[in-house]
């Protein structure tokens, strides 16, 4: 049940010119499964009688599940915590009894109660609501019926992309609609904060876990042995999101990587035979919690989460959130992952129960099956209208033609397809109608007046709200729904990006392609040691999109290439900008040392002045997913020293790195030499 390839080893692109060459990759369209609305059934059935249904999910190996008690008892007696509590207590002087009963506690706070009544309860309340704000929530129904194979084969971890707090709502309603197995569900400990919502949770299936251990081997040791507990027995599918948060920006996040290798160890340690792996990818028209990412994005606090504003947002109900389409991937097997990669003997030469410390190969296969799964993920997320709608309009601001906007729109559609994006666009309906239902489903940051499709950029009465300039809000809104075509085109634009840095000569561009490769790694998911693949990809695109031809020493422009060029570039370059004004903030930091939230308050201040001056035309470097993201990448690159003083992570700058950094963004100082490398 592995995801099969999609990569031939060898295809002709470009002209058939002499001085045409092969590239040695090639990139076939992915031929995705049909969708079904499952909306279309719950609207002419009874939703008690969906609640009450007869629900018999199929077995793991027909085995019947334990009781959520049962677990937390194998638990406290396995040989993994013993071993842990005995170790403590030698250290510690604390008895063994206590450490125990400290155990049962960090159990009872983390375990779930899985109930069918509860489960029920949800499937009645979720029925409604999602009736109330979805015109649609298609699903892969092939996707469904491999999922239900796998589930009685072998333990299933499901891996689903992180939007919106819908996301673990929505596959928990659509396993039960489907008779499969509710999965249990690795949830923040923030949700414990709600009363009643927080144990409504537990007793659907969800289990809590603390955003950080902070080296407590104690609660490491119980919550692994949990997860692993709950695995081997086949309980229920295991659900948890690789990126550890929802997205703010709608740009899928680096993976963490705690719970993965918690899920790889039965495997390793041959407590199974296999492992499935489920990528699971989950679009929205129309994000529930857009405003407030834009507020957190903009600086402002992410309120608590509580019952009380639950309550408050019930006002959404009056609102309409356009379609879901929800893609469950083709089952991975762990083993296949690993055959030929991994060999599980290192595991044998120490009794199973003593932790070990992880290997650097065994470091490097989980950083590669964490990027392949959510390359998986972003593969196949469903690309709307709107997102092609609010590309052109960006390019465009504050307001363009609708005429002009419905042939540009069909143009980047066109690109799209070529380019393989997974796109939904109803060709029954003539183009400017589909345009003018995007237009409408957004008309909270857009408008139609008078032929003109215009941005909202301010209100009535002023251009400040809650603190916040308006034009900040609508234009981040904006760039959240454009970054979900940025997965698409990210290859081609950075061969773009890089051919206007150095005109010519393939080794320089490459070169260039490796630089903005290097730099913009956090900001997008790259497959590690792949960045000459990727070139590959980006030019072989470029070259079926009759954008450029490849010869053997140069990469040349074709006549009708340039639109298309500058399209990509208009679409990358903010984020070249981004970084650039980030060096020239650090460049003016007057404190020798600084924590992140020190920087990210001074660079938004930095960043507000350019851009009321008129200095900057670039808004995404408010944003502090980009502010994060640029940190990051500057401590990697060695053009910021992070280090820990007094328990608190500090920065420094290296000033003669940062200047050169920002003058090769800028195109001032020539990148340097490529490594050596087979082009």
């Amino acid at each position: 049940m592995d995801s099969s390839s999609s990569r031939n080893s060898c295809f002709s692109v470009g002209s058939t010119s002499p001085g045409a060459v092969v590239l040695l990759y090639s990139k076939e369209l992915k031929k995705w499964d049909e969708f079904e609305d499952i909306l279309e059934e719950r609207r002419h059935v009874s939703d008690l009688k969906f609640a009450m249904k007869c629900y018999t999910p199929p077995l793991y190996k027909g085995i019947i599940p334990c009781k959520p008690n049962d677990i937390k008892c194998s638990v406290l007696n396995s040989e993994e915590v013993y071993y842990v509590i005995k170790q403590l207590s030698k250290e510690s002087l604390q008895s063994v009894d206590v450490l125990r009963e400290e155990a049962c506690q960090i159990l009872d706070e983390m375990s779930h109660k899985l109930r069918l009544g509860a489960i029920r309860f949800f499937a009645f309340a979720l029925s409604k609501i999602f009736k109330q704000i979805y015109s649609k929530v298609c699903v892969n129904e092939e996707g469904i019926q491999k999922l239900q194979r796998a589930i009685q084969e072998h333990p299933v971890i499901l891996l689903p992309s992180h939007r919106s707090y819908i996301d673990f709502l929505m596959l928990s309603f659509l396993l039960y609609n489907y008779d499969l197995p509710v999965p249990v569900i690795a949830a923040g400990m923030d949700f414990l904060g709600m009363k009643m919502v927080g144990e409504l949770l537990r007793m659907s299936g969800a289990f809590f876990m603390r955003r950080t251990f902070g080296g407590d081997r104690l609660y490491w040791a119980v919550f692994s042995e949990y997860v692993k507990t709950m695995l081997r027995n086949g309980y229920a599918p295991v659900e948890f999101f690789l990126e550890g948060t929802r997205s703010r920006s709608a740009k899928t996040l680096t993976p963490k990587f705690g719970l993965l290798n918690i899920v790889m160890e039965p495997y390793f340690k041959r407590e199974v035979f296999d492992t499935y792996l489920v990528p699971i990818s989950i679009s929205y028209d129309k994000i529930l919690e857009e405003t407030l990412y834009v507020y957190e994005l903009l600086g402002v606090p992410k309120p608590k989460e509580s019952t009380t504003g639950l309550l408050k947002a019930r006002r959404i109900l009056s609102e309409n959130f356009g379609s879901i389409h929800v893609y469950f991937g083709d089952p991975v097997s762990l083993r296949s992952l690993a055959a030929g990669r991994m060999s599980r003997s290192p595991y044998n030469l120490v009794p199973r129960y003593i932790p070990q410390k992880q290997s650097e190969d065994m470091h490097a296969f989980v950083t590669e099956v964490a990027y392949k799964m959510q390359l998986l993920q972003i593969q196949n997320l469903v690309l709307s209208p709107w997102v092609l709608v609010v590309a052109v309009l960006l390019q465009h601001r504050p307001s363009m033609d609708f005429d002009a906007l419905v042939e540009k729109t069909l143009w980047l559609k066109g690109l799209t397809q070529t380019f393989g994006g997974f796109l939904t666009w109803s060709d029954n309906e003539p183009a400017d109608e589909v345009i003018q239902s995007s237009i409408l489903l957004h008309s909270n940051i857009v408008g139609l007046v008078k032929d003109q499709v215009v941005l909202k950029v301010d209100t009535k009465d002023s251009e400040v709200v809650d603190g916040l300039i308006y034009q900040h809000i609508t234009l981040l809104t904006c760039s959240a729904y454009r970054n979900q075509l940025l997965n698409v085109f990210v290859r081609p634009a950075l061969v773009a990006l890089a051919l206007q840095m150095a005109h010519g000569f393939r080794k320089d561009i490459y070169g260039c392609f490796r630089f903005l490769h290097d730099v913009l790694s956090d900001e997008f998911i790259f497959f590690p040691g792949n960045t000459l693949k990727d070139f590959e990809e980006g030019c072989y695109l470029l070259c079926k999109s009759e954008t450029i031809q490849v010869t053997t020493k140069d990469i040349l422009v074709t006549e009708k290439g340039n639109t298309v060029l500058e399209f990509l570039i208009g679409l990358f370059k903010p984020f070249v900008e981004c970084y650039q004004i980030i060096c020239k903030y650090l460049l003016k930091e007057e404190e020798d040392y600084f924590t992140e939230k020190q920087y990210l308050a001074r660079v938004r201040t930095f960043t507000s002045q350019l851009l009321d001056q008129g200095a900057s035309q670039c808004y995404d470097v408010l944003s502090s997913d980009v502010q994060k993201n640029a940190l990051a990448a500057l401590v990697r690159l060695g053009v910021v020293e992070k280090k820990k003083v007094n328990n608190e992570h500090v920065f420094n700058v290296n000033e003669p790195a940062v200047t050169t950094l920002e003058e090769m963004l800028g195109c001032k100082t020539p990148v340097g030499k490529p490594a050596t490398a087979k082009l």
